[in-house]
């Protein structure tokens, strides 16, 4: 899909603004990494509402600070309202990648953690099928010896993620998103991977020129 970049910007605001009105008062509300979700924090910011926000990364943290939306530590908080991020890729059938911004781990565990799940997007992250790069976050500890394991991997050149993991991508083929999610999901030395499956997902907004669709999953 061809788009302009000031076009595929206002269609990661208007899904933002979109998703920043599912949003009520006193939620518990996760907050999830990347451009999308740069539009997302000051659309909630100016509601004015009573929240308890948790961030998917320390750039989220300090914007959403400087915005004056509350972050705390994701402790001693059992469940989410509802956590509200950006993807990469968003195929037919529910499959989603994340993670361009590398903080896959952390927004997975959010979106698990949450009641309601909303992703947003801008048209250009709809594709026909899922395909790499599938981010990755790799433990340190026997790291060539994970990559041997995996094979089609390279390595980012980016900072270790918040909680000490290297950020890689998976090159190899993803024909079927579940068996690829299952094989990295057990090979050992991957602390987890960018793939979410349909299921963790409840809503999909999708910026279309001056529209937003919700996707039926």
């Amino acid at each position: 899909m061809i788009l302009s970049a000031m076009g595929a910007e206002d269609e990661k605001r208007l899904a933002a603004e979109a998703a920043a009105e599912l949003v009520e008062e006193g939620m518990t509300v996760g907050l999830g990494t990347g451009s999308t979700v740069a539009y997302l924090l000051p659309a909630l910011a100016a509601r004015s509402l009573t929240l308890r926000c948790v961030a998917t990364s320390v750039a989220t943290e300090v914007q959403a600070r400087a915005l004056g939306l509350p972050v705390e530590p994701f402790d001693g908080i059992a469940r989410l309202d509802i956590a509200i991020d950006g993807a990469d890729q968003i195929a037919p059938d529910g499959w989603i990648v994340k993670g361009g911004g590398a903080a896959h781990t952390r927004e997975k565990v959010v979106a698990a953690s949450s009641d309601r799940f909303v992703v947003i997007a801008s048209s250009d992250k709809l594709v026909e099928a899922i395909a790499p790069p599938i981010p990755l976050e790799l433990l340190s500890y026997g790291l060539d010896a994970t990559l041997a394991r995996l094979g089609e991997v390279a390595l980012r050149d980016v900072p270790a993620s918040p909680d000490g993991g290297v950020i890689a991508d998976y090159l190899g083929p993803v024909d079927d998103p579940a068996q690829a999610a299952a094989w990295l999901s057990a090979t050992a030395g991957v602390v987890d991977h960018g793939l979410f499956a349909p299921e963790l997902t409840s809503d999909v907004l999708v910026g279309r020129g001056d529209r937003v669709d919700r996707l039926a999953l």
